[in-house]
């Protein structure tokens, strides 16, 4: 360890580490001093060999920490995987214990014999000699990404003290890949045959010769590959117990004939468990490709009352008719089907595999639907197998390629105009607005608030999703009233916001609704547990307001609070459903869960189903199938049907309003984007150059997997460097003349910002990267002795609020912000100019930013200035941004697009163009 330490060439890395609940850690990195290092410094060299998270481009991280399962930390502390040149020692006592803990453990974590000592006591996995269940975590946490069930783990046990751990992604001997491959019969026979085979790096099948088949592996190999046959043989026991079938002889390599029965197991059961456990399988190209046959439901729902006016509240009847190649089939067919469990059923001349499981399902849906008398609204609310499509007689009934079978409704005509009112939110009730409310709400506010109490008293959540500066903190303290001063709730209600506006809402509740009693729950003295309760009891307030990170912590005693309503500000906090913080959140009870968004969908349509699993948890589905049904065909197909489809099921309970709306009549001041293009310096252009030589190359080399992680880290380094050659060097600052010298962007922001100040307006500069906004910073205070604040996510909410407070009030003419913790939910009207320093691929993330200043209560003009360097990947993408500017219309918008380039494409973008 000393000689480690004093050698030129190794770098210490100060790490804190704490633990969060549920397995997972959040780990800091801090100078000897105790400051904090960005992680975007350190994050590559920790995950220097770790290829599970794109070596740590994907891992969950802020501006402070990053997030790691204890799987991951595991690992990364573990030889194989840790950078030879880094030293990790923590940075206070309770980090050091955690590392020696772990330090003790990853010579059994990295050896099958961690698998002789275990057990399970009531389906929990358990190991000896771990009595704080790191190992069993881990091992849990492990198996279960790679796809592994876990009813499945005990029935693995003897197949990873056999060599089947630690995972590999791959099953190699001396290059070849071992694999089993499935053949059908041919004419003459009606036996399939499942074999061992070797693949060389040539993608080459190679089998032995028949008169070798029954020989030892070893001697059945060719001279050139007898050194691997230990190895070869070793994955091949591997794999052969994890099969059900029978007989398997393991001397020689597999060559085992297997009945229609026994295929149907190996495709239902052993696929499965072979393929999360990453061993190659070959099948039949025309078994591969063969899909479930459709069966075609249509549906006729209507009312069983006589009413000419349909109710939310209305019985629905219904009548099934199936149907497939054309047949019709009665529903006493189909019941008879479904008795006999019958996978293959012939419909003319032709035989149809069917899927068993959907029948069924299908079965007791029309039984629910027949006992349980669902209501229009309860029909909303149904995980039904496939959302509602197109009227029946729309349908092509060519067509063979749905993904899913399809499921037509045909609704009486009084319940679809019923229906259609929730889609358009028109003729809704009227509600007078209460009269405690400091303020005049617009036409469109005042919908606004009339639909967040309808979908209360209908008993449904509600996301309000209106463009950022349109108002969704008054129609929100609007229903609050309501609900205070009409409804006479006795519970409080409780609004969770980011700790950046956590201030404003404080401000705008006492401004424009000063009948409530508002509570604060907040800070590092704050109540908890029973002291909290009493305190509840005894002041009666109406709203409390806490932040996301409060409530994750205190949500143990939280949680058995009955609210009113839960609020959720800037809901889009919650979109990785895995983390600590959204897990929080869905623990709380409530009556009516609302979500308040700008964006409900950022990058990922996974974020809109978890916001929707917060306003009405199972409306969307199970995740996997909401992944299976809309997620794979949209963001990977484009699928112009699932999105209609989407739509109109989140339709009800989406309100969605933006500043282009002609009918809101907004007059807002208008809003110009101007693209300043800025040339690279020669020293700029030399350093791009010799980066995508070093780089570009490689790529072609690469699997999918890792040249998606190598073109987001290509990326991240010539955006730094088109900003500055010091950002992307790494380097101390120079005086702040020779740092505009070397970056023709930088000295444009400080002339053009100069320009904003002398003429007495103010100006916001947003940008992705510390490191840019400390030179911006610099250069303002050595030329024009201007000290200019720059609020990051590590800034404590009472200093951003005094900040927010005084730029509003004209302090200071500059405000630097980072992207991500200034891109939303301030509101800094003041300024009259944007600046953008950076480009982001997304124009969503941009806007975003751009509205803390375009927003109501904006009188004056707004700039916003977009820098740009010419030739380079800002220019192109710019382009590319502007021919796909339609994307920023549809249901989701995603810069995944980038990483899926072709190769041609990724070349042509990379290039740098010279100018002429």
């Amino acid at each position: 360890m000393t000689d480690i330490l004093i050698s030129p060439f190794v770098k210490s890395l100060r790490l804190k580490i704490t633990a969060l609940q549920n397995g997972f850690f959040s780990i800091m990195a801090l100078h000897e001093d105790g400051l904090i290092v960005p992680p975007e410094s350190w994050i590559a060299q920790l995950f220097y060999k770790y290829e599970a998270n794109f070596y740590g481009l994907t891992v969950s991280l802020d501006e402070r920490d990053i997030t790691l399962s204890t799987a991951e930390l595991l690992d990364v502390l573990s030889p194989a995987f840790k950078h030879p040149l880094l030293h990790i020692i923590g940075a206070d006592a309770s980090s050091n214990t955690l590392l020696e803990k772990f330090q003790q453990l990853i010579p059994q974590w990295t050896n099958s014999t961690l698998w002789q000592s275990a057990s399970f006591h009531e389906q929990i996995l358990q190991f000896a000699h771990d009595e704080e269940r790191i190992l069993a975590t881990a091992a849990t946490q492990k198996l279960v990404s790679n796809g592994v069930q876990l009813d499945q783990l005990e029935e693995l046990v003897p197949f990873f003290i056999n060599g089947g751990w630690p995972l590999q992604t791959e099953h190699n001997a001396d290059g070849l890949k071992v694999a089993l491959r499935l053949s059908e019969p041919d004419e003459t026979s009606q036996q399939w045959l499942l074999e061992t085979i070797l693949i060389t790096s040539t993608e080459r099948h190679w089998t032995p010769a028949i008169r070798k088949r029954e020989l030892a592996i070893e001697e059945a190999l060719p001279d050139k590959w007898k050194a691997a046959a230990a190895d070869i043989a070793a994955i091949q026991q591997q794999m052969a117990s994890l099969l059900t079938v029978d007989d398997i002889n393991g001397e020689s390599f597999i060559y085992h004939p297997l009945t229609d029965e026994q295929v149907k197991g190996f495709l239902r059961n052993d696929i499965a468990v072979l393929q999360a456990l990453s061993y190659e399988i070959v099948l039949p190209a025309w078994l591969k490709e063969l899909k479930q046959s459709k069966m075609r439901v249509q549906v006729s729902a209507g009312q069983a009352s006589t009413r000419s006016v349909a109710s939310l509240d209305d019985v629905l009847t219904f009548k099934w008719q199936f149907s497939m190649n054309g047949e019709n089939i009665s529903a006493e067919q189909f019941q008879k089907l479904v008795d006999e469990k019958r996978e293959f059923m012939r419909i003319g001349t032709e035989w149809f595999r069917i899927d068993a499981a959907w029948m069924q399902e299908m079965r007791e849906l029309m039984d629910k639907a027949t006992n349980e008398q669902w209501t229009v609204k309860e029909l909303l609310f149904r995980e039904l197998p496939e959302t509602l499509t197109a009227p029946a007689e729309e349908l092509d009934e060519d067509d063979a390629e749905r993904d899913d079978p399809i499921l037509a409704f045909q609704i009486q005509q009084s319940l679809q105009n019923y229906l259609q009112q929730l889609q358009e939110k028109q003729g809704l009730p009227t509600i007078p607005v209460p009269s405690q409310l400091e303020a005049e709400l617009r036409p469109y506010q005042q919908q606004g608030f009339e639909w967040l109490v309808f979908m209360r008293e209908q008993k449904f959540g509600a996301c309000l999703a209106d463009d950022m500066g349109l108002g969704k903190t008054i129609q929100t303290i609007s229903y609050l009233l309501y609900t205070v001063n009409m409804l006479n709730v006795t519970e409080p209600a409780i609004i969770i916001c980011p700790t950046s506006v956590l201030g404003n809402w404080q401000k705008e509740l006492a401004r424009f609704a000063p009948s409530l009693n508002v509570y604060t729950h907040y800070g590092a003295n704050r109540l908890k547990d029973e002291t909290l309760r009493d305190e509840i009891q005894r002041e009666k307030p109406h709203i409390i307001v806490s932040t996301y990170g409060t409530v994750s912590q205190d949500v143990e005693f939280l949680q058995y609070f009955n609210w009113s309503s839960i609020i959720l500000d800037e809901a889009q906090n919650i979109k990785n459903m895995q983390t600590i913080q959204s897990r929080a959140i869905r623990k709380l009870r409530g009556e009516h869960h609302i979500a308040l968004t700008g964006t409900p969908v950022e990058n990922r349509l996974s974020e809109l189903w978890a916001i929707f699993d917060f306003i009405h948890k199972g409306y969307l589905g199970s995740f996997s199938k909401f992944q299976e049904q809309f997620i794979l065909p949209i963001e990977r197909d484009d699928s112009e049907q699932h999105k209609e489809q989407l739509r109109a099921k989140i339709q009800p309970f989406l309100l969605r309003r933006t500043k282009r709306d002609s009918d809101l009549m907004l007059n807002l001041p208008e809003k110009q984007e101007m693209p300043e293009f800025c040339p690279l310096t020669a020293e700029q252009a030399a350093l791009y150059e010799s980066y995508i030589e070093d780089t570009a190359a490689q790529l072609e080399q690469l699997t999918g997997f890792e040249k998606r992680g190598r073109i987001l880290k290509m990326l991240n380094k010539l955006k730094q460097l088109c900003n500055h050659p010091a950002l992307y060097l790494k380097e101390p600052f120079d005086d702040a003349e020779t740092m505009l010298s070397r970056s023709v962007k930088l000295r444009r922001i400080v002339d053009l910002t100069a320009e904003i100040v002398h003429n007495g307006e103010q100006c916001l500069i947003f940008t992705q990267y510390i490191g840019m906004g400390n030179i911006l910073q610099h250069c303002f205070a050595e030329l024009y002795d201007i000290d200019v604040p720059f609020l990051t996510g590590s800034m404590p909410k009472q200093q951003r609020d005094r900040l927010v407070e005084a730029f509003q009030a004209g302090a200071f003419p500059i405000f630097i912000l980072s992207l991500k913790a200034g891109g939303t939910g301030l509101n800094l009207t003041a300024a009259n100019h944007v600046l953008h320093a950076d480009r982001w691929w997304n124009p969503a993330v941009e806007n975003q930013a751009t509205d803390r200043a375009y927003r109501i209560g904006q009188t004056q003009f707004v700039q916003v200035h977009k820098f740009i360097t010419i030739g380079t990947i800002e220019e192109k993408i710019d382009k590319m941004l502007t021919i796909k500017s339609a994307l920023s219309e549809e249901l989701i918008q995603s810069s995944k697009w980038i990483t899926e380039l072709q190769d041609d494409e990724l070349r042509e973008l990379f290039a740098l163009d010279l100018v002429k």
